[in-house]
Parts: structure tokens; C-alpha cells; sequence
């Protein structure tokens, strides 16, 4: 009997994409939430590596970017 594990699917990230972004394309990113991290890629490229945040420092870049939204 053989047993192969692999962890690199146990953890499949649901990728969301702001609504603000067209279907032409452009510049947009995406985000998957997660409870100890949060990943951000570019909806263009999926294929690149993701940026991986703390659940604090994205709350932080969040609550920032919506002070100085205008």
C-alpha cells in the first residue's frame, strides 16, 4: 500500500475580485481572506505569488485606505 500526502491542496484560498473591476482588464488585484492571513495577487497574472499579510496589517491597510478614500 502506498500513501502520498500532500499539503499543498489542503488549503485552497476563495479569490475575490472588487466589484469597481470591468471585464476589459486594467489594473486589479484580488484577495482571498483567511483567519490568520490575507493574500492579495494580480487578477491579471495568477500565476505570480500571492503578497501574504497579517490579518492585523490588513485591517490596518484597510481601515487606512478607506480614511483616504475620495
Amino acid at each position: 500500500m502506498n500513501v502520498e500526502t500532500t499539503t499543498q491542496d489542503l488549503y485552497q484560498p476563495t479569490w475575490m475580485k472588487s466589484s469597481y473591476s470591468g471585464e476589459e482588464g486594467g489594473e486589479c488585484v484580488e484577495v482571498a481572506t483567511g483567519s490568520a492571513a490575507n493574500h492579495v495577487r494580480d487578477s491579471k497574472d495568477i500565476t505570480r505569488s500571492a503578497l501574504t499579510a497579517s490579518s492585523a496589517a490588513w485591517a490596518a491597510f484597510v481601515g487606512f485606505a478607506i480614511a483616504h478614500a475620495s
